[in-house]
């Protein structure tokens, strides 16, 4: 029965129900303490009869309440009023993915943002230790500025058993329990593991936003069958439909961003929901740029042109303006010539980021996954083998010293740098979620330290960071990123993202100054 107006739940003064599902009832209520409205759910006691279960959720939603990210949906409490427990949360104005969608795709350019902040949520909730287990539509919601927000988080440790009937009308939004060797999850969003009854990590959450950027992409579910049976079975065995034969042109290497996340074996999969952010963060830049891009050709390795190894839209943006500045300098008797070649991946290696071509053009540095670890790779132009650098664990965005000595990266929260032919790396500076850095002559390094910033400058010896451009309010910029220094070492070009389509571009800034062109 629902809780009348007025009611009280602990202190919380309970105005009106938002709504209700299988998880419980959701109200508008208000906090005298604090003197706000508030979002609580209150969980049916249908499911908390298991105390054990009771405390393994209590014990996720508080670790889940002290995530503190803009694509999480924020938990202020959780407590229990006479036996039935609630969730306190941040109020959201606006609809569920799921209400979004409605059957009918989103434009491409949409559907990656909404992906990408989808990412970055997960990616937060993941270095904490935090997996969703239940991601899908209708557990993401889309607030009026247009902010995605994952719900939930925590809520799967309290799913019911499937009963031996399931019924066809809802058999596509049935939850089943998370206890070891027990199937869980939304039938139409689970992965591979967790159909089987494995238990199921971070790369779980990732096959599940592949399913919903499918969704987004198509307007249809990638798995949907007729029964429970044919679905669980579709994840385990089979592909879903290309891409290609969706009626809105698809982008090949967001396509294949999607299928890398669809891959049935977590080892074949994005390691980390970061990578996936990465992956869709070129694509998005991509889209809004007009630049000349460089392709480098990689051997397929399996059925249906699934490359495992591809190149994100900012290394080629950043392989060009490298070629430009080649060409800048070389001597003019010296012939310009094309040259072509593969870089196969490491043994085991499941698939690979970030690639830079070293400024001297005689070694390569990528980012690759190999028997679950993912570092940074070095493999010289004339050799068949690449080697891995020690202590590079998790590295992302790599970029070259321009003696072709050392290699910059972010990973952990930080700017490192490391010899590229082995040693211990050395940390910089701090860079929460690094987007991109360029290395001049003269041992200054521009990076962009996080995702909504400007860009800073550092000594390559490390030291306190200053920052050197502002992004443009006015014109809707929310970050400047992917620097790369001219030849002339003073002036850079840099991408600068925008809300507004038309002023996302690609500026040239100055050491010496504030100006930018």
């Amino acid at each position: 029965m629902p809780l009348a107006p007025n009611t009280r739940l602990g202190r919380y003064e309970i105005r009106s129900q938002l709504g209700a599902g299988g998880m419980g009832e959701v109200y508008l209520a208000h906090d005298p303490k604090i003197g706000r409205d508030v979002a609580i759910k209150v969980i049916p006691a249908t499911f908390t009869a298991d105390k054990d279960r009771l405390h393994r959720f209590e014990q996720e939603a508080q670790a889940a309440g002290r995530l503190n990210h803009p694509n999480i949906l924020s938990i202020y409490d959780v407590d229990t009023h006479e036996s039935t427990p609630f969730v306190v949360s941040e109020l959201l104005e606006g609809e569920t993915l799921r209400e979004r969608l409605s059957g009918t795709a989103l434009q491409p350019r949409k559907a990656t943002d909404y992906a990408l902040q989808i990412a970055h949520g997960l990616s937060a909730a993941h270095e904490k230790g935090i997996v969703h287990r239940d991601l899908k539509p209708d557990n993401v919601f889309i607030t009026h500025d247009g902010r995605l927000k994952i719900l939930d988080f925590g809520l799967a440790k309290l799913t019911e058993p499937v009963s031996d009937i399931v019924g066809q009308t809802d058999v596509l939004t049935r939850r089943v329990n998370t206890d070891p060797g027990a199937v869980m999850g939304t039938v139409g969003y689970m992965s591979p593991e967790q159909v089987r009854g494995r238990p199921a990590d971070h790369r779980s959450d990732i096959f599940s936003l592949g399913i919903i950027l499918y969704e987004m992409l198509t307007g249809r579910r990638a798995f949907r069958r007729d029964s429970a049976v044919e679905t669980l079975n579709a994840i385990l065995k089979e592909d879903p439909p290309e891409l290609s034969e969706s009626n809105s042109p698809i982008n090949p290497a967001l396509e294949r961003v999607v299928l890398h996340c669809l891959e049935k074996s977590p080892e074949q999969r994005f390691q980390s929901a970061r990578d996936v952010a990465f992956a869709l963060e070129a694509l998005s830049g991509l889209s809004s740029s007009r630049t000349t891009t460089t392709t480098l050709t990689l051997p397929a390795e399996r059925p249906k042109n699934r490359e495992r190894l591809w190149i994100t839209a900012v290394v080629l943006l950043s392989l060009a303006l490298l070629t430009l500045a080649f060409l800048y300098l070389r001597r003019p008797q010296v012939e310009s010539y094309a040259m072509r070649f593969s870089v196969p991946l490491p043994e085991k290696a499941a698939g690979a980021i970030s690639l830079a071509i070293s400024p001297d053009g005689r070694r390569v540095a990528f980012v690759a996954s190999s028997e679950g670890k993912t570092q940074v790779w070095v493999r010289a132009i004339d050799s068949l083998t690449a080697q891995p650098l020690a202590g590079t664990e998790e590295a992302l965005n790599l970029f070259w010293s321009p003696d072709s000595r050392s290699i910059g990266f972010f990973a952990g929260g930080k700017l490192k740098k490391v010899e590229a032919a082995g040693g211990p790396p050395q940390t910089l500076c701090d860079a929460t979620q690094g987007r991109g850095g360029t290395w001049n002559r003269d041992g200054v390094i521009v990076f962009s330290p996080d995702t909504l910033a400007g860009l800073y400058r550092v000594p390559a010896s490390g030291s306190v960071p200053v920052q050197i451009t502002t992004p443009d309010a006015s014109r809707g910029e929310n970050s400047n990123r992917w620097p790369v220094f001219l030849p002339d070492g003073r002036h850079f070009l840099f991408f600068a993202r925008s809300a507004q389509p038309e002023n996302t571009v690609i500026y040239a800034g100055s050491l010496d100054s504030n100006e930018r062109k």
